[in-house]
């Protein structure tokens, strides 16, 4: 049996905040706490949006502690956060006005991050934020190596999702200094893509701090996990062969009640990959 901690990311056990799939749900995020406990789940992976950011309580100066009550209430703890803000404004924007901005909301996340205990903040490099040209990674690598004596001080990863393919993205951590520049190895994206997760783990296994539990066909978008292209015993074999000692986060598909398609895949990655019962 796995000893990771297990999660789920935000709002997957709530119904959809304005209908979208993936989002922080305003004025309702504390009821997941809850339901997280009655799946024996062990943390929620928060998500920081765009849109609202300043209201977000990873960002809120009482946040933390507002936070942190429900989980001692509840048992349920907040460990990583994925930042979705930086898709829609990357540290590499060709902004300079956009880039500083960003800048001062990850040393914000990092100040928050550390009154909650956070041992990751997940930055998705992927779709508009992606990097796959190098003007964009060297303008990353130039805005986010300054802040990392900040993420050593915190103790907080900064876990990148990448699309890059697999010796770029491990091309790419090397030119950081910090070992605190991890991998956030989403099973679902990687399958999308068409990457072998041995390969993927022979590049750069060593740096995953955070994992998202998803299962995606090649090309095309979320399914029920066991049902795509993600290959999970391939994906768990290889991850043996590391000292993996992160969350494991179920981002997998929803449906608009979400509930109970949940609870069968938690079943399902239990009973199959965590050797766990179900």
């Amino acid at each position: 049996m796995r000893a990771n901690f297990l999660g789920v990311m935000q709002g997957r056990l709530l119904p959809k905040y304005q209908g979208r799939y993936q989002a922080h749900p305003v004025g309702y995020w504390q009821r997941e706490f809850g339901k997280a406990a009655e799946f024996d789940l062990d943390c929620i992976e928060f998500i920081l949006d765009f849109d609202g950011a300043e209201a977000n309580p990873l960002l809120r100066p009482d946040g933390p502690d507002e936070i942190l009550r429900i989980s001692e209430a509840t048992g349920v703890k907040v460990q990583t956060a994925c930042a979705d803000y930086f898709m829609e404004a990357p540290l590499h924007h060709p902004d300079a006005t956009v880039a500083a901005r960003s800048r001062d909301v990850l040393l914000r996340l990092f100040d928050n991050g550390k009154a909650l205990g956070l041992s990751d903040i997940v930055m998705p490099c992927v779709d508009q934020s992606s990097m796959i040209d190098q003007p964009a990674q060297q303008r990353f690598v130039a805005a986010l190596g300054p802040l990392l004596e900040k993420a050593e001080r915190t103790g907080i990863n900064v876990s990148l999702e990448t699309d890059l393919a697999p010796q770029p993205f491990a091309e790419l951590l090397a030119r950081f200094d910090s070992r605190r520049v991890t991998v956030n190895y989403d099973t679902g994206n990687s399958a999308a893509l068409g990457f072998d997760p041995a390969e993927e783990l022979a590049c750069y296994g060593e740096r995953i701090s955070d994992i998202h539990i998803k299962d995606r066909v090649l090309g095309g978008g979320s399914i029920v996990l066991g049902s795509g292209n993600t290959k999970f015993e391939r994906f768990f074999d290889a991850l043996d062969g590391f000292d993996y000692d992160g969350p494991f986060i179920m981002q997998a598909y929803r449906d608009d009640e979400g509930l109970s398609v949940f609870r069968e895949q938690l079943n399902w990655l239990r009973k199959n990959y965590l050797g766990e019962t179900a």
